[in-house]
């Protein structure tokens, strides 16, 4: 049981080993190494992607009949929903869109059309595609931008002596363009200025240099080929989690927000019971997008939502709440776990910072007691509480040189209780 901590930094691509090769087992492994428990949501979504690697080796006919079958996570707020969700898109390398169901509620949305959450997948997958073809070119690229800062910065060949041999100046040429690359990479020529025309533009556009000039970034990456394998990625492999879809769970009753919630799940329908959508890079089959929905359920219950609806999301997990040994665990567990962030932002500046078991331990604890006390907003709450420990360490900075500090119960106990006692400061503080 437990919770999830956020990583912020991208896996590289050297972590993610070959999905074909990846069992539902290992999947789940993978999600361990950033989510804490939730057992049964983690062996949800390995099923899932599972699956999607079989029907991948299906006969066509046959694969076009096989649909995903889409989850249903329930559970309280700051639990791991969405971080399952999202860690799996970057274990299988697939377009990942989180929309809030609920705004499609607010004043201003009513009627909006819910197709954007498709383009918006879309665009996502467009972005992801043009970022793996660039790195695939990024050496050739960086060739040629540096044979044309050369054309640029050699002097211009000085003519031959009458007695002098053609190879002796091509020879000497080469010898100078040389010891140019040479200074080039060793960053001495950063002074030096060189003029380049380029073609007006009437919008911002990539640019790189060459042997030929200055080219556009999509002379080496075809933005066509670009647009093709995003709309390809998205039909195959997209993820769709919309969130807060508890909020969208009422029945029409005549009058009121209910009219508004259930015509929100009559226009998310299609798009989850599989259509086609038109965007500006072609029209989008949903077919074979997988959906996760995520609520806390905490008012309504998911029989709530209209039945069409319910009927595509047969998988239903149930996350479980966090105890004070799983927020112990979150803390230290995880790759990049909180502490270790925290800890890696101080020593930029020379502050070397441990914790102590017990301080470790007094923080998930006054972590619990404020979410139950006030919101309980999860594993988030962690965030605050070493914010709150490390204020004054972070405050100072690099002002009292480098040295290392020891935080332990006590000190955890003297900044935290005062605000813990105090209700009416604890719900704005922590």
């Amino acid at each position: 049981m437990g919770a999830l901590v956020p990583i912020q930094l991208p896996a590289s691509s050297e972590e993610l080993a070959s999905l074909d090769k990846l069992s539902p087992r290992e999947i789940v492994a993978e999600l361990d190494r950033h989510v804490v428990g939730q057992a049964a949501a983690k062996k949800a979504v390995a099923i899932a992607l599972r699956n999607r690697i079989r029907r991948q080796r299906l006969p066509p006919e046959v694969a076009a009949e096989v649909t995903p079958k889409n989850i249903l996570m329930i559970g309280p707020t700051g639990v791991g929903k969405t971080e399952i969700a999202r860690r799996l898109a970057r274990l299988s390398s697939s377009p990942f869109l989180k929309v809030e169901a609920s705004k499609f509620t607010e004043v201003g949305y009513v009627g909006r059309d819910v197709d954007s959450i498709v383009r918006d997948l879309v665009e996502s997958a467009v972005d992801m595609v043009r970022r793996e073809k660039v790195a695939e070119v990024r050496e050739r690229a960086a060739a040629q931008a540096e044979e044309r800062l050369l054309d640029l910065l050699l002097p211009p060949a000085r003519p031959s002596l009458p007695d002098e041999p053609a190879e002796a100046a091509r020879d000497s040429l080469r010898a100078t363009r040389e010891k140019l690359r040479a200074q080039l990479r060793a960053g001495q020529l950063e002074t030096r200025m060189v003029e380049v025309e380029v073609p007006e533009r009437s919008f911002p556009s990539f640019q790189i240099l060459s042997n030929q000039g200055v080219e556009e970034m999509d002379g080496l990456v075809d933005a066509e080929q670009v647009a093709r394998a995003a709309v390809e990625r998205v039909q195959t492999a997209g993820i769709l989690f919309v969130d807060e879809i508890d909020k969208i769970a009422g029945r029409e009753g005549g009058h009121g927000p209910d009219v508004s919630r259930e015509g929100v799940q009559r226009d998310i329908l299609p798009i989850v019971e599989g259509t086609t959508v038109s965007t500006k890079y072609g029209p989008v089959r949903t077919d074979h997008i997988l959906f996760i929905a995520a609520g806390a359920f905490h008012v309504s219950k998911p029989s709530d939502l209209i039945p069409e609806l319910q009927g595509r999301f047969p998988i239903r997990v149930e996350l479980d709440a966090l105890t004070e040994e799983d927020l112990v665990r979150i803390l230290t567990e995880p790759r990049s776990a909180l502490l270790g962030q925290y800890q890696a932002l101080l020593s930029t500046e020379g502050l070397k910072v441990t914790f102590t078991d017990e301080a470790v331990r007094e923080m998930a604890r006054f972590a619990m007691e404020v979410n139950q006390a006030t919101e309980n907003i999860g594993a988030r709450r962690l965030a605050t509480i070493l914010e709150t420990v490390l204020e004054d360490l972070s405050f100072e900075g690099p002002e009292k040189g480098e040295r290392s500090v020891r935080i332990d119960g006590d000190e955890v106990r003297r900044r935290l209780t005062p605000l813990a006692r105090d209700q009416d400061l604890s719900r704005f503080i922590l």
